[in-house]
């Protein structure tokens, strides 16, 4: 339920490891560390229902904070410290955060923000240096005195806290995700997610989970919560590197790991001696989430680790969810599998229910609507069906197949519409990044004078490769190959690289900006 529960059996146990130096949080930790900090929390006024916020590169402080919330029946919102003060102010007000933890290295982020409400008094601006030593952002309390000298006195009164996290805003200004509290304690009643993900993909005591993506995004955040939640081990990556992930699978004998498709195609893309330096065969779960990945990809993938591979698709804001298993994702190439959470809905712009196989937009119906986006009804009301208001999308296309298994098509934002004609950049992507000379790959829509946008590839070339026009000629020849005409792109443009988050979504919006 929560690391508390597991002090008395194994306290000694580590609960997270830093891959990148060694030092750990033991389930001991954990929880005395975090009832500090929330006995700090209480001591400076805050109470059930509060927000408390982060922002820090991958740190073992995190941990702490977290299950500080958790345990005070409070939200935690884990913001991204690549935004600029202004971003990080808007999400602060935004939430509400009447708390904020920061990490010095990440002070570009923060020395401008907070300067809001409750976060400008003493002891509501906390951040933790590098390596133990003393935070030297200016205004912030120091995290190591609060830790030391916050009572240790247990609680008495847990009740369970969860996660508010924001969208990541690859298609405007993030959208605050706030749902009710848990009723009941922290070490009484598990979260959704242990219950939904932790059973299906089996979490356990012996689960050894790698995290190789930042820790603000919802699914690492809330995979590493469930393994500290059923006792289990976290092997916390400071970022993805291809070589250094493999290697934490066969330093640490990992059992269980959360990926995005960009993370795959980066492993595979490496020497083959590289990748087979590394034994990979105590993975038992490989979930991938997030961005659908090319049928090719996850082929290779399985062929490499077994069929270990998982995927699920599903949101921040939990309005549904499907998974598949690496035997129907051989069977079915390109399905993000059947319904685990919902019933889907394909509808067409007027909210109609579309035939088996055609294309619409992605609605999951629920008992209830499962999401609010927090000061906004208005967004919130155009993720609703125009007719059920318990019906909601987050502006996925795809189409269902007899079976009932869900084949996303494309984002609605990302549509190209060229002459009339709806073209799905994703169906050229999934092929372009399988060309031995790719690296990276986006296709976005450019200003046509004729047919209102055509369809441009934008290609980072994998090392080894130079731009030319015989290049781009090529490329366009091995699309045009394995899809409809109408379907490739027009041209090609090479890139030094593309906007990428640090948990592999693509920013379409920046490179658009640059062509419109």
């Amino acid at each position: 339920m929560f690391p508390g529960n597991f002090v008395a059996t194994t306290p000694d146990k580590p609960a997270v490891i830093a891959a990148a130096t060694g030092a750990s949080l033991t389930y001991r930790q954990v929880d005395e560390n975090s009832t500090r900090i929330a006995n700090h929390l209480a001591a400076l006024g805050l109470a059930r229902g509060d927000t408390v916020a982060v922002v820090s590169d991958n740190s073992l402080h995190i941990f702490e904070v977290y299950w500080a919330a958790l345990r005070s029946g409070m939200y935690l919102t884990a913001i991204n410290h690549h935004l600029t003060a202004d971003e990080t102010n808007y999400i602060l007000t935004d939430c509400g955060a009447r708390v904020l933890f920061a990490g010095a290295a990440v002070a570009p982020a923060v020395a401008e923000a907070g300067q809001i409400d409750d976060l400008a008094r003493p002891g509501h601006r906390i951040a933790w240096g590098e390596s133990g030593h003393n935070s030297s952002l200016p205004g912030f309390d120091d995290y190591d005195h609060i830790l030391a000298t916050a009572s240790a006195e247990p609680r008495t009164d847990q009740p369970r806290g969860t996660d508010f996290l924001y969208s990541s805003g690859t298609t405007g200004r993030p959208k605050g995700i706030k749902i009710p509290l848990p009723d009941g304690q922290v070490d009484q009643i598990p979260d959704t997610y242990t219950v939904v993900f932790g059973g299906l993909y089996q979490f356990g005591a012996d689960t050894v989970y790698l995290s190789p993506a930042p820790l603000y995004h919802a699914a690492p955040l809330r995979y590493c919560g469930t393994t500290n939640s059923v006792g289990g081990t976290v092997i916390m990556l400071d970022r993805f590197e291809p070589e250094a992930a493999l290697a934490a699978i066969d330093k640490y004998r990992v059992t269980h790991s959360q990926w995005v498709p960009t993370m795959f195609i980066r492993m595979l893309k490496l020497p083959a001696e590289v990748r087979e330096r590394y034994d990979v065969s105590s993975m038992r779960y490989a979930v991938h989430a997030a961005a659908p990945c090319p049928a090719e990809v996850k082929r290779a993938m399985i062929e490499w680790w077994g069929p270990v591979i998982h995927e699920y698709y599903a949101s921040t804001e939990a309005a549904g969810a499907t998974m598949i298993g690496p035997q129907d994702a051989l069977e079915r190439p390109g399905s993000v599998g059947k319904a685990l959470l919902g019933v889907i809905r394909i509808c067409d712009e007027a909210g109609a229910e579309v035939p088996t196989g055609k294309v619409g937009l992605v609605y999951f119906e629920r008992d209830h609507m499962p999401f609010q986006y927090h000061n906004d009804s208005a967004k919130t009301r155009e993720a609703q069906h125009p007719e059920h208001e318990n019906c909601s999308t987050t502006g996925d296309i795809g189409y269902l197949d007899e079976d009932g298994f869900l084949y996303l098509t494309d984002r609605k934002a990302f549509t190209i519409i060229s002459g009339g004609v709806n073209i799905y950049p994703q169906e050229a992507e999934n092929v372009l990044i399988g060309h031995p000379a790719v690296y990276d790959v986006a296709v976005i829509g450019v200003p046509d004078p004729e047919l209102g946008e055509v369809a441009k590839a934008c290609v980072q070339l994998a090392p080894g490769n130079a731009p030319s026009a015989e290049l781009a000629a090529e490329l366009l020849d091995y699309v045009g190959d394995r899809i409809a005409a109408f379907k490739v792109p027009r041209s090609v443009d090479f890139l030094d690289d593309l906007p990428r988050t640090p948990t592999g979504k693509l920013v379409k919006r920046e490179l658009q900006k640059q062509y419109a």
